[in-house]
C-alpha cells in the first residue's frame, strides 16, 4: 500500500507538458495565430513574412470559422488607378505554391506599389483546406470551392458533370447547392463590392495559362503559355468570366508543392503588370458594370 501511495505521489509531482497543436483552429479574430499556422505549413512563407504583409480580416470566414485574410493596396493620393485587380491564391488547399507565390507578389506590392492599379489580394481563400495536417483540395465541408460558384447552369449541369464526368470524384464535389459554402458566398460578395476589372487566380499543377471572359487573353505570362482548359459549372472562370464579362486570368503553376524560381516569379509578375496595363479594363466589363448599376437604381423604391 505504501509503495502504491509513493508511486502516485511521484506521478503527480511530474510536471505536465502541453503540446500545442499547430493545426488547431485559432480564435476567429486571431490573425497572429493564423499567420503562425501558415508559417508552420509553408516552408516558403515564414510567420514573420506573413505578419509583415499587414493583412486584415476580410469579413469572411471559412466553413470551420477561420479568417479569410486580405491586403488592400489602395489608390495613391493624386493618382487615379488604371484598373481594379482582384488577386486570389489558395482556392485549393493542397496547392501550396499557389499560396506562396501570392505572398511573394504581395511583398513586391509592399515595396513598389505605385498606384498604377487598385489591388485586393487574398492569398488564401481556403484556409480549411491548407491549414490541417494533411492538406486537401476541398474546404472542411468537402466541397471544391471552384465548382461551387453560383453560375446560371449550376442546377442543370453541376451534379451531372460531377457524376458522369468525374465519376463522383470527392475532390471535385460541387456541394449540395450553388454558393452553399461561406468562402464562396464571401468571394461573390467581394466581387460585387469591389467590382474588379480583372481577376487573377493562381492554381497548380498544370503549368499553363487559362483565360475566361472578354477576348482575347494573353498568349503567355512568364513561362506559362496559354492553353484553354474550358469552363466548368460553378467555376470562377464561368461565374466571373463567362457570365459577368470580367476577365479571369488563371495561372496554373507547374508544381503544387515546389515553388518557381525567384526569377520565374519575378518574370510572371512583370509580364502580368504589362498585360493588364495594355489590355484592361475591357469595354465589355465596363458595359456590364453599368448595366448592373442601372438595374440597382431601377430597383430602388421611389419615395
Amino acid at each position: 500500500m505504501i509503495r502504491i501511495l509513493i508511486a502516485v505521489v511521484l506521478l503527480l509531482s511530474i510536471p505536465s507538458t502541453v503540446v500545442a497543436n499547430p493545426y488547431a483552429v485559432p480564435h476567429p479574430d486571431s490573425m497572429t495565430a493564423e499567420c503562425t499556422r501558415i508559417g508552420h505549413k509553408l516552408g516558403s512563407v515564414s510567420r514573420a513574412e506573413c505578419l509583415a504583409m499587414e493583412m486584415h480580416p476580410s469579413g469572411g470566414h471559412s466553413a470551420a470559422g477561420q479568417l479569410i485574410l486580405m491586403r488592400e493596396f489602395p489608390p495613391v493620393k493624386g493618382k487615379t488607378p488604371r484598373a481594379r485587380v482582384l488577386l486570389i491564391g489558395g482556392t485549393h488547399g493542397d496547392e501550396y505554391a499557389a499560396v506562396s507565390v501570392v505572398f511573394k507578389w504581395m511583398g513586391f506590392l509592399r515595396r513598389y506599389h505605385s498606384g498604377l492599379f487598385h489591388w485586393q489580394v487574398v492569398p488564401l481563400l481556403n484556409p480549411d483546406g491548407l491549414l490541417q495536417r494533411h492538406s486537401q483540395r476541398m474546404n472542411s465541408h468537402g466541397v471544391d470551392l471552384n465548382r461551387n460558384m453560383d453560375t446560371p447552369d449550376w442546377e442543370s449541369k453541376s451534379k451531372h458533370y460531377w457524376i458522369k464526368r468525374t465519376h463522383r470524384d470527392p475532390r471535385r464535389y460541387p456541394g449540395e447547392s450553388p454558393a452553399s459554402e461561406p468562402e464562396t458566398q464571401w468571394l461573390q460578395d467581394e466581387i460585387a463590392r469591389f467590382q474588379p476589372d480583372v481577376i487573377v487566380s493562381v492554381h497548380a499543377p498544370y503549368g499553363l495559362l487559362d483565360f475566361d471572359g472578354p477576348p482575347k487573353g494573353p498568349k503567355h505570362i512568364g513561362y506559362l503559355y496559354a492553353h484553354a482548359l474550358g469552363t466548368y459549372p460553378g467555376s470562377l472562370g464561368s461565374y466571373a468570366g463567362s457570365y459577368r464579362h470580367i476577365p479571369v486570368i488563371t495561372m496554373e503553376l507547374p508544381y503544387a508543392g515546389t515553388m518557381p524560381t525567384a526569377t520565374q516569379i519575378h518574370r510572371i509578375w512583370i509580364d502580368l503588370i504589362h498585360w493588364i496595363k495594355r489590355h484592361i479594363p475591357k469595354h465589355e466589363t465596363t458595359q456590364f458594370r453599368r448595366k448592373i448599376e442601372q438595374q440597382k437604381l431601377s430597383e430602388k423604391p421611389t419615395t
